[in-house]
């Protein structure tokens, strides 16, 4: 557990570098992909709810740091993703092929959408339009990215024991 979270701290610094270099700039059709953002969500279907709040906070933590925003604004959205992308990792999806896509896509609209309400509670400059126009090709960007990040990120966090998988949800009569 210790070494797994080594390599998602040093991974997260790296996405955190990559994103603030690179992919914040960089914003083909209208929207920047959020690599922090995939791979945590990479991150918390292969190792549960409560080691992607963590991953989540940690993450958010750097990019606040970075962007020099208000410190724990994007740690909350992150942590928030990070620990509903575990639990679904947990109860229904990890081992089949959509999850990091739906994943991915779920999470991106409600990480925007939870950005403007946020800023709109904090009293911040919340312009929907602003948010919400560049969140298609966010969307688009971020299903392109999963791919490689998903397996590269499958190939350092290899599954667990079997036994402590639960494959899926079943309701009992």
């Amino acid at each position: 557990m210790i070494l797994d979270a080594l390599k998602a701290a040093i991974l997260l610094f790296v996405a955190m570098l990559v994103q603030v270099a690179f992919f914040d700039v960089y914003t083909p059709l209208g929207g920047s992909a959020d690599l922090v953002l995939v791979l945590l969500i990479s991150i918390a279907l292969l190792r549960g709810s409560i080691f992607g709040a963590v991953a989540g906070f940690y993450a958010g933590f750097l990019l606040d740091t970075a962007n020099l925003d208000v410190l724990g604004f994007t740690s909350l959205l992150l942590t928030l993703a990070g620990f509903w992308t575990g639990r679904y990792g947990e109860t229904t999806a990890r081992d089949r092929f959509h999850a990091p896509y739906i994943s991915v896509a779920v999470i991106t609209v409600l990480f925007g959408v939870g950005k403007l309400a946020l800023d709109f509670f904090l009293g911040q400059p919340a312009p929907a339009g602003a948010y919400l126009s560049g969140l298609p090709a966010t969307v688009f960007l971020n299903l392109i990215l999963i791919w490689p990040v998903y397996a590269i990120t499958r190939r350092i966090f290899p599954p667990t024991d079997v036994s402590d998988r639960v494959h899926e949800v079943r309701l009992l009569a």
